[in-house]
């Protein structure tokens, strides 16, 4: 028997004035699963979420949190936020400086009415987990961006909520403490089972932490999958561009080898092997980090290096080949001077046609 979605939403529909925010999105996220809202500013996914948290009024769709139904158009129930048992982590970390790192955390519980017993288990369980325990009797003003996050979190989960929402929590974070965060989060997600709804536009924030990622785009839904999939087969153009480094080629499918391989000729004559995607594409997506030189792939065209960049964990290289440049990302061992001929192979696995 399937378990009752944790989180359902249906044909949500959120309108400012002629503006229409989110435009008919549906979803549900099963028990225990992290799912990441992904897309760039205004796309939807910050309005999708506070709609689910009961801040934003939705103008049609319904919506359902462990099998109750909290938001329907027209004369459903509309269940206010602070009785939808869902905790929420904002970007600016909503910390009150007046109040300790203590006070801050067991804020949620008192206004539950707990008892102080209980108060104070469960507030030393939370600090423990976020490695915060230390700091349980200092004013939270005298914190740094990482342990105000921390103390967010903490916070959020000291009643233990079925679910947790999640807006852009590590947007304000250095780069390194946000990797360090994203692992940290992802760890205590999964030991504590919760049900987690993440938004960001952050696409490897999103590849990393999440079992699927949601990919919006003006409103709408543009892809649903697993990371794998969003990275590996992107359904649109917007996706491909989007989430990693993708090369767009232009062309048409000429036609089919004897074992199905789709044969596509691009604008310059080139003919390049590719199995996934639609069969009438016009456009061929090639990741970036799926191109070597040399090998001996299903397509080896040549080409020039035309620039070489250094990344750190990459080198990127920009190789003119016969439909203009080609954007190659490869590890730091292999450094090629420019100028240099080079054959450039890639497998027909990782040619997706849109």
């Amino acid at each position: 028997m399937t378990a009752t979605p944790r989180i359902e939403v249906s044909d949500l529909v959120v309108r400012y004035g002629e503006t229409t925010a989110v435009d008919g999105v549906s979803f549900a996220i099963a028990p225990g699963e992290l799912v990441t809202l992904l897309g760039p500013s205004g796309c939807g996914k910050t309005t999708s979420l506070r709609a689910i948290a009961g801040l934003e009024n939705p103008y049609s769709g319904t919506i359902r949190l462990n099998g109750e139904t909290v938001w329907a158009g027209g004369k459903g129930p509309k269940i206010p936020s602070e009785k939808r048992g869902v905790s929420m982590v904002f970007q600016s970390y909503a910390i009150w400086p007046h109040m300790t790192v203590f006070e801050n955390v067991a804020y949620g519980l008192r206004v539950r009415k707990s008892s102080q017993a209980d108060i104070s288990a469960n507030v030393a369980r939370v600090l423990d987990m976020v490695q915060m325990t230390q700091y349980a009797d200092r004013p939270s003003s005298n914190l740094s961006g990482g342990q105000q996050q921390r103390v967010a979190v903490a916070r959020a989960i000291a009643f233990s909520p079925t679910v947790v929402l999640f807006d852009e929590p590590l947007s304000n974070l250095d780069a390194r403490l946000r990797a360090e965060m994203r692992v940290e989060l992802r760890e205590l997600q999964r030991r504590l089972d919760i049900t987690s709804l993440y938004v960001t536009h952050d696409q490897e924030e999103a590849l990393a932490i999440s079992d699927r990622v949601i990919v919006m785009n003006g409103g709408k839904i543009e892809q649903l999958g697993s990371p794998e999939d969003i990275f590996n087969r992107p359904v649109s153009r917007f996706v491909a561009d989007f989430v990693g480094s993708a090369n767009m080629v232009e062309g048409r499918v000429k036609g089919t080898d004897p074992d199905g391989t789709m044969v596509f000729e691009t604008k310059a004559g080139t003919q390049i092997r590719a199995t996934a995607g639609k069969r009438d594409g016009k456009l061929l997506a090639l990741r970036s980090s799926y191109v070597h030189f040399g090998g001996n792939e299903a397509n080896a065209i040549q080409g020039t290096i035309h620039r070489r960049m250094f990344h750190g964990d990459f080198i990127q290289y920009v190789v003119d080949w016969p439909d203009g440049q080609l954007i190659v990302r490869r590890p730091p061992t292999e450094m090629l001077e420019e100028g240099s001929p080079v054959t450039v192979s890639f497998a027909s696995d990782y040619c997706v046609l849109l």
